[in-house]
């Protein structure tokens, strides 16, 4: 009720038009059903309930502007709405709509400080492995087949797959040994060639070989087996990063992804909101990733949102995952915004030690460094790291250094070496870690400390709204069990 007197009915019909086609029967109006979805949220409700608060409780029929006897709706139009909202790729819509209620109203300033923080948000699917992948692959292709091509089924699906992929696979119940786990591989590898082999006949229908569930198919036997050409045999290590393989047929763009000692497969959501102590805790962009994509790349996508809401910040507070020499260059040239966070941990063992980079003269134009004693390097040579990004090789001679009565500060080897990164980035980066050290910095940052409050608050309210909250497996495959002769 405070919600409705405070910001009003927040939503209109028109905002969701284009969602809805323009012939047929009248829908419910899209802006109580825009609300509903957000009561729901707030209160972790199902849509069976959600629906049922509609009909039986007064504070949601004030919010709603509905008569006393009003008799609500069935709860599948909620997830008919939702859908709506992820074909039309307006999830955004919900929040940016009520940020600019907030703004109307003087509670949000696009000039306040914004903090920036992710979290993991796991996908909707069992863990599997990569044996278990391939074999459930099986199982949603034939499921799939025998709903739309049930004779196509009779005709090519050999009967001792019923018994092979009909239940429902568990990891207890394959091969413990290697050897017998690795035989198993192959034989469901050999299965899904001999399916794919089958759709790919000239009197199978044309329809039939780009099905969803075939596609995906192709794509995870390229990813786990050798091609067919070279014998098609599983393969014992794959040949893509862990980050890039497909974990489930059901969630094709879940990944495994690791951040500290957290690991996980699914995605990455990046939350953004205000950190000003005048002004309301409001969030005000949301980025989900695939959750190997580090802090630091998304931050673009960030600003570039935040831009398009005209919600840019003059500072933004962020954690060590988004602050790198590119991204604190990029912030103020492309969007005028302060990034201010900590840097990572300079691993130069100099650095508590001894002599690190900020002991050392650097003449980029000369393209030579000068160390304390006096001593010029030898040689400087353009290079990448193993990011591809440009770094800079040097080298002192040996000579000197071995001569040299501070080496032992300097270094642990025969001679100094240095890896550097263009001028640009290194003083950049040098700026922000001395930054770091001042009481500015501290009481600037300490504002970014509620930020921990709205993830907690989020896992809270069941975060299972997403476009990416997909279901579980089927028990069976019974659908194919009848069809096949026994």
């Amino acid at each position: 009720m405070q919600l409705r007197d405070t910001l009003g009915a927040i939503y209109t019909d028109e905002a969701f038009a284009d969602l809805f086609p323009p012939h047929g029967q009248p829908a419910l109006a899209p802006w109580r059903l825009a609300l509903v979805t957000i009561f729901q949220f707030m209160e972790g409700l199902t849509d069976r309930q959600a629906a049922d608060a509609v009909r039986d409780r007064l504070a949601w029929k004030y919010a709603l502007s509905l008569e006393l006897t009003d008799v609500g709706f069935d709860h599948t139009v909620l997830s008919e709405f939702r859908s709506r909202l992820i074909a039309g790729q307006a999830e955004q819509r919900l929040l940016d709509l009520l940020l600019e209620r907030c703004r109307e109203g003087g509670w949000l300033k696009a000039e306040d400080g914004n903090a920036t923080c992710s979290t993991h948000v796991l996908a909707k699917i069992r863990a599997l492995n990569r044996v278990l992948c391939v074999a459930q692959t099986m199982v949603s292709v034939l499921n799939v087949l025998s709903e739309v091509a049930p004779e196509w089924v009779r005709a090519y699906v050999p009967v001792e797959w019923v018994e092979r992929y009909g239940e429902r696979l568990y990891h207890e119940r394959l091969p413990q040994g290697d050897d017998e786990r690795k035989h198993y591989a192959n034989q469901v590898g050999v299965d899904g060639w001999v399916l794919l082999h089958a759709l790919d006949a000239s009197s199978t229908a044309d329809w039939m070989k780009t099905l969803p569930a075939v596609t995906t198919l192709r794509c995870i036997w390229e990813q786990q087996f050798e091609p067919v050409e070279q014998g098609g045999q599983w393969r014992v290590e794959p040949t893509l990063p862990a980050a890039q393989l497909i974990n489930s047929p059901y969630d094709l763009d879940a990944r495994y992804g690791k951040k500290r000692t957290t690991l996980w497969v699914g995605y990455k959501v990046h939350f953004t909101q205000m950190c000003d102590e005048d002004v309301p805790q409001l969030i005000t962009h949301v980025e989900t990733t695939p959750a190997p994509i580090p802090d630091e790349k998304a931050l673009s996508r960030i600003h570039a949102g935040l831009a398009e809401k005209d919600f840019l910040p003059n500072q933004h507070l962020v954690d060590a995952g988004y602050v790198d020499a590119t991204n604190l260059i990029q912030s103020q040239a492309d969007y005028e915004v302060d990034l201010v966070g900590p840097t990572l941990k300079n691993y130069w063992y100099q650095a508590d030690t001894g002599y690190d980079i900020t002991h050392f003269s650097i003449d980029w134009e000369a393209e030579t460094i000068t160390c304390p004693q006096g001593h010029t390097s030898s040689s400087w040579t353009p290079a990448q790291d193993a990011k591809g990004k440009p770094v800079i090789k040097v080298k002192f001679s040996q000579t000197d250094c071995k001569a040299c009565s501070s080496r032992a500060s300097c270094t642990s080897s025969t001679r100094r070496t240095m890896t550097l990164q263009p001028p640009d980035r290194m003083q950049a980066l040098l700026t922000a870690r001395k930054r770091e050290g001042t009481e500015a910095f501290k009481e600037t940052y300490r504002h970014r400390a509620g930020i921990e409050g709205v993830h907690s608050e989020g896992e809270r309210a069941r975060w299972d709204y997403g476009a990416h909250a997909t279901l579980a497996y089927p028990k069976h495959i019974w659908p194919i069990s009848p069809l096949l002769p026994r």
